[in-house]
């Protein structure tokens, strides 16, 4: 759980009371790799962080798997549009390395809300930082090349090539694997 709180502490400090309500409400669990985190058509009531590992964000178009997001190291991972409307969701949370997560109930830190400003400020934060990652992957999805797009996921999360499959990196970047290895090839 030190993980947790140690980059809670980066986004915004919370009172040691605020942290102690949030700790309460956190399990530790732990999936190897391949594993399903959340099925699809499943409604998201749950709020993970990212202490050890990595996973994706899918779905399938056409019967076509498709990652969404990678979640590293310290990353908040949940399906927004299920957890914000209470509906099923049409993607899935996979781990794609042997992975711990600490999973905090949402409906009990809706309610930790009300008696702690801080924790909802916390999470506002974190929700706000998530909308504008979102926001600019659709916008590199609409305004940047293929290897424009490669180039910028290896700024940002450089061992990805290591960690993760190049088929899910491919799906990522809107590509094929034939692509993506021309890409690379040209580097």
């Amino acid at each position: 759980m030190q993980a947790l709180f140690s980059h809670i502490q980066k986004i915004y400090p919370i009172s040691p009371e605020a942290e102690s309500a949030l700790g309460e409400i956190c399990k530790e669990l732990s999936f190897t790799k391949n594993q399903t985190i959340q099925e699809i058509g499943h409604t998201c009531k749950t709020i993970y962080f990212v202490s050890k590992g990595v996973v994706r964000i899918y779905y399938y178009k056409d019967a076509i798997d498709i990652t969404e997001s990678f979640e590293f190291e310290n990353a908040f991972v949940a399906r927004a549009e299920s957890l914000f409307t209470g509906k099923p969701s049409q993607k899935a949370i996979q781990a794609i390395e042997d992975t711990n997560l600490i999973a905090i109930d949402s409906n009990k830190l809706f309610k930790l809300f009300d008696e702690h400003h801080d924790l909802e400020r916390l999470f506002r934060k974190i929700i706000e930082t998530s909308y504008v990652t979102t926001v600019n992957r659709i916008e590199s999805l609409q305004f940047h090349t293929a290897e424009e797009r490669y180039n910028a996921l290896i700024k940002e999360a450089p061992d990805v090539l290591k960690r993760v499959p190049l088929k899910f990196i491919a799906s990522y970047l809107g590509i094929t694997q034939v692509s993506l290895s021309r890409i690379r090839a040209q580097k």
